[in-house]
């Protein structure tokens, strides 16, 4: 098949299942256009089947923001063309999946169908905006095709806009084989010169993370035993967590490392993974975490209960209490048979749920339904 993905190419969830889903795709054998205002961050081109298109935003005295709805609407018609795409995939509702509707009306009377994948804050904060919510339904009911990354997340959709159409559940995912317990943990060094516990971090630093508390859970732990905190990842908050770390005196035991792009070869050198969200959907850090046989200590909110079994492969706590945080992790770290066999256990459940040869299938066959409801043609079903 012939597709286009459009994400938003920053360092967030959305942006990161949406170009691994495109590799994934291309790795089995499907054309993947990319279109979006700039590269997505783990996107490379090097391959063949990959092709990156930018949507270009002119700006004009008369307007106050570009209008980027409308330019990549017209991006994608553009690029349907020209590839002769079989369908659009649009990740994240506002305003992807309208730029994907108008594209679809313009390509009237060749039929161009668009599936809308739901990843959280598109349904949770933008959405829910009174002035967002009836584009954000109406572009939902309109698409051809609608996923949703948790069941939690379905639910609230349905709940929340009142959605009658039905809403498939196909969830985030790690390609097993690159996210892996690092054989050679002489990387450690980098962070730690007596092999004290490492714990981590992943995230955009946005107010939803809550990252102030993973330096305030880190600082209770400090109190108790040495250990270092390694920060991946930046953002609006970013300022605030140091300036505790400075307050705190803990300087010389929190590294903030900025943007990843392999995070795996870092995850994996990791002993704990906390993730003290206000709010998460998914929860696909933790996830990446658990697949490198690092347990997870993190919010009991939204879709996490699906993917972190409390006291089997992590702990799940209250948002806010950095005290259970702490004491949880005092709990694994202090016992290291704990918390390697949390982290054993992490990685069976990760790879019996939520590995990419066995989600990426669930993608395809949904492609492949979309298509044959809109155009009933078995040739137009078939991977070219």
């Amino acid at each position: 098949m012939k597709i286009g993905i459009t994400c938003y190419p920053t360092y967030g969830g959305s942006g990161v299942v949406a170009t691994e889903l495109g590799i994934e795709l291309a790795a089995r054998g499907h054309e993947i256009h990319f279109i979006s205002y700039a590269m997505p961050i783990r996107l490379s081109t090097a391959h063949e089947r990959i092709h990156f298109h930018e949507v270009e935003v002119t700006s004009y005295p008369l307007f106050d923001h570009p209008p980027y709805t409308l330019a990549l609407a017209t991006k994608m018609l553009e690029v349907a063309e020209q590839a002769q795409l079989d369908l659009l995939h649009v990740h994240y509702a506002i305003p992807h999946s309208v730029s994907a509707l108008l594209a679809r009306m313009m390509a009237t009377p060749k039929k161009l169908p668009f599936i809308t994948t739901l990843h959280g804050t598109d349904i949770t904060l933008v959405g829910s905006d009174r002035s967002y919510l009836p584009i954000t339904r109406f572009s939902i009911e309109q698409s051809d095709g609608v996923t949703s990354i948790s069941n939690y997340l379905r639910e609230r959709t349905i709940r929340e806009f009142e959605i009658k159409r039905p809403i498939e559940v196909i969830p985030n995912f790690v390609n097993c084989d690159q996210y892996m317990r690092c054989e050679d943990q002489s990387a450690r060094k980098q962070w730690t010169e007596h092999d004290e516990p490492i714990l981590m971090h992943l995230s955009n630093f946005r107010p939803v993370k809550r990252i102030t508390d993973v330096v305030e859970i880190f600082a209770l732990v400090r109190e108790k035993i040495p250990a270092k905190l390694v920060m991946m990842g930046d953002g609006p908050d970013r300022g605030a967590a140091e300036y505790i770390v400075r307050k705190k005196n803990l300087s010389k035991d929190v590294f903030f490392m900025g943007k990843q792009d392999n995070v795996q070869e870092k995850l994996g050198l990791a002993d704990l993974f906390l993730l003290p969200s206000e709010e998460e959907s998914f929860g696909l850090a933790a996830l990446e975490a658990m697949a490198c046989e690092v347990p997870v200590i993190a919010t009991n909110v939204g879709g996490v209960p699906e993917v972190v079994t409390d006291g089997v492969d992590g702990y799940l706590i209250a948002p806010h209490d950095v005290e259970s945080g702490a004491e949880r992790a005092l709990e694994i770290l202090t016992r290291p048979d704990r918390g390697r066999s949390m982290g054993k256990r992490a990685r069976i459940h990760a790879k019996a749920k939520y590995c990419a040869n066995d989600v990426i299938p669930m993608y395809e066959a949904y492609y492949r339904k979309v298509l044959e409801a809109v155009q009933p043609a078995p040739s137009a079903v078939n991977a070219r």
